[in-house]
């Protein structure tokens, strides 16, 4: 769809937020977002988890207040939920003991229409959705990709002028969630919704390319517009086609460079003590490793084409590459990954070797490792409750990144045979 020029549908300028610490100092999770959406377009949001997307969509929605700067929707300040505004979310939030038709009539309860109105444009959004047949079913009878149906019936029955999506496909299999973008598009294109402009968060580089014409790229703590992309492609999109590859290629690289910087930064804040690790199992990282190794890899790829192979999106197939070059068992360049020499060992050693280099690299290269192993050879009883690692890693990061990075330490600790953990005591110990 052409975009057509004028007042953007919702314009933010200088928009940032922060959520408060426990000590009440305030926690920057987006910085200076300047953005803006025009009749016409689909703009993807893009990111690695902690980015800020979801965050950035619901200031969008005017479901959270931006701590600084200002939204504008329609030219009008944006100060709470706004007529015209519907969001679909990656949980299909369903009314279980409603039917389908009931189920896509509550979206119309605030706007006041006779029943006779409201089951009308209930039944339109139904039919148009691909659910006719199905009004008087209940959630539980229905496929998890026509449960989403739904609620993309529920959200554009408002007749909506901008349409929010966060992750609306992530929770589907391949096939399905396939199916339902491709039908989503088909729509767009061929201007069936009402809806005049879309912002799509998305995990899923691919996917971004497939539906948008603009892709933003967010750097992590702060969130940050680190890059925008425009996808010139007519549709419908051809994954195969060269140009396409060219942007998947392109967003991977940029997504690379980002995440390293990242890296690189965060490990100087108090010697990376508080340096935020992604929770990914250590038997994954392995699988990772034994497979890169192997042909036709031979050590090295590129992010977009093992990511392919194993079916991996950007959230998971980053988790374990952020894992590995902060370890210094591969490093990441220009939109691909290759093992160190460490990580061709590690792939060609056994269980107790393994555990061994992993350990080594552990205490090496994540410092907060170390530090905990360190004030447990301290103590006489070799113990030490996690709340008092919680602390300190929640005086400079979120409550959820924090736990997030201990729930990491524990699992390499405890595969490397460094420390134990007890769940049911909340304490880490040396036996």
């Amino acid at each position: 769809m052409n975009v057509q020029a004028g007042t953007p549908i919702v314009e933010m300028r200088s928009v940032g937020k922060a959520f408060a610490k426990p000590s009440g100092e305030p926690i920057p999770v987006l910085v200076d977002i300047n953005l803006a959406l025009h009749e016409g377009e689909i703009v993807g949001l893009l990111g690695r988890s902690g980015s800020g997307k979801s965050t950035l969509l619901r200031i969008a929605g005017g479901l959270i207040q931006p701590t600084s700067g200002a939204v504008f929707y329609r030219g009008q300040p944006l100060t709470a939920p706004a007529a015209g505004i519907a969001i679909v979310f990656q949980s299909f939030a369903l009314f279980p003991w409603l039917t389908v038709l009931e189920n896509v009539e509550v979206g119309l309860d605030a706007l006041g229409l006779a029943p006779a109105e409201a089951r009308r444009r209930a039944m339109a959004a139904i039919d148009l959705i691909g659910l006719d047949g199905f009004q008087t079913a209940y959630p539980r009878e229905l496929s998890g990709g026509m449960r989403q149906r739904v609620g993309f019936a529920r959200a554009t029955v408002i007749e909506p002028v901008l349409l929010l999506m966060d992750e609306p496909f992530s929770a589907l299999d391949v096939l399905t969630a396939e199916t339902l973008r491709s039908d989503f598009i088909d729509l767009w294109i061929q201007r069936q919704l009402p809806t005049k402009s879309v912002l799509l968060v998305t995990h899923n580089i691919e996917e971004a390319v497939l539906m948008c014409d603009r892709i933003f790229v967010l750097s992590t703590n702060p969130g940050r517009l680190a890059a925008e992309v425009p996808v010139l492609l007519p549709h419908p999109r051809d994954r195969g086609d060269a140009e396409f590859r060219g942007i998947v290629d392109e967003l991977y690289a940029t997504l690379t460079s980002r995440m390293t910087e990242a890296i690189g930064a965060q490990g100087k804040i108090h010697g990376g003590l508080v340096q935020p690790l992604p929770a990914v199992s250590a038997n994954r990282i392995a699988g990772f490793i034994e497979t890169l190794v192997a042909r036709p890899y031979e050590g090295r790829a590129d992010l977009a084409t093992i990511a392919t192979a194993l079916d991996l999106d950007v959230k998971d197939l980053f988790q374990v590459a952020e894992a590995l070059h902060i370890m210094e068992l591969a490093e990441l360049s220009g939109g691909s990954i290759k093992l160190t020499a460490a990580g061709r060992v590690f792939a060609q050693s056994g269980t107790d070797d393994r555990k061994r280099l992993f350990g080594e690299h552990l205490l090496h290269f994540v410092p907060l490792v170390a530090h905990i192993r360190r004030v447990l050879l301290e103590r006489e009883n070799h113990l030490a409750p996690s709340v008092r690692f919680e602390s300190e890693l929640e005086d400079h990061l979120s409550s959820s990144d924090a736990e997030q990075t201990l729930r990491a330490v524990i699992g390499w600790g405890r595969y490397a045979e460094l420390f134990t953990y007890d769940a049911t005591t909340r304490a880490f110990s040396i036996p």
